[in-house]
């Protein structure tokens, strides 16, 4: 069997869910690492321009956004290489299901990957052992690295519970620039407000951005709108309302990941195939 061949028909076998939520997870955290990134870097910029003309003002506000840029970077790979491992975790545990529900035709490649967890045959014949296809071996080596799904389930699970508290700090910018925004609405559209112009402000120093005795520390009036209006406010807000947006994505993909291989482990377990979980 021709190797194209031998891949076809490991598509029959291939988990949907688990390709969905990989190209969701890639793109989740793509946009939320890349957006992110570029945001942080706005962010840093307007308060240096704006907000404080005294750099130990902002020193600190400036580590923590290069901390949080490294973290970025270290979330890019530890997700591509975690969503790869999902993945492959995917093809091993749903190929097993379906060779158990009689969905999975038995090929090269599907003995390989299945034999671990439903103790497929171990390539004994009346003449002593028989000499395994090369790709099979590979597969079946793959196939006891991959066999504990229980091992998945809870590592996602810890992992989508972190990734909530990253979604949930990843909108507090959204609600500090959207609040901005919304006070330059007001002094654009005077009619609209009972307060004096003069008393609008974007305080930085209100959100911890800036310490309280930072000078100036906030804008106000015509002055604010004057920032809402550069390209500079403007781009990081729909950077940061992006990152927000990947960052979502990728808890709905952990979601899915969570679902799916639990599925799987449920299936093996209660059909009495697995291995020793």
């Amino acid at each position: 069997m021709g190797l194209l061949e031998c891949c076809a028909r490991c598509l029959i076998g291939a988990p949907f869910a688990s390709l969905v939520a990989t190209g969701l997870c890639f793109f989740g955290v793509a946009l939320f690492c890349g957006c992110g990134h570029e945001a942080l870097t706005g962010t840093e910029q307007l308060i240096e321009t704006y907000f404080s003309k005294n750099y130990q003002d902002y020193e600190f506000l400036i580590d923590v956004i290069h901390g949080f840029q490294y973290f970025i970077y270290g979330t890019a790979a530890f997700f591509f290489l975690y969503g790869a491992l999902l993945l492959a975790e995917g093809f091993y545990t749903t190929g097993a299901v379906r060779q158990i529900f009689g969905d999975y035709r038995t090929t090269i490649c599907g003995k390989g990957l299945s034999a671990t967890v439903t103790g497929g045959p171990k390539g004994r014949g009346a003449r002593g052992p028989q000499r395994a296809h090369s790709w099979q071996r590979v597969c079946h080596c793959l196939g006891k690295w991959l066999g504990h799904p229980d091992k998945f389930v809870g590592i996602t699970y810890v992992l989508t519970i972190i990734w909530l508290l990253v979604f949930a700090c990843s909108a507090v910018p959204v609600y500090i620039y959207f609040n901005t925004w919304t006070t330059c609405q007001s002094i654009g559209n005077p009619t609209k407000t009972s307060a004096s112009i003069g008393t609008l402000c974007a305080d930085a120093r209100m959100y911890g951005v800036l310490p309280w005795n930072a000078f100036p520390g906030k804008v106000c009036g015509s002055n604010l709108l004057s920032i809402c209006k550069t390209s500079e406010f403007q781009m990081t807000f729909h950077l940061f309302i992006a990152a927000f947006v990947g960052a979502a994505a990728t808890l709905v993909s952990l979601v899915t990941f969570i679902i799916a291989t639990t599925y799987n482990f449920a299936v093996l377990r209660l059909m009495g195939r697995g291995t020793k979980f």
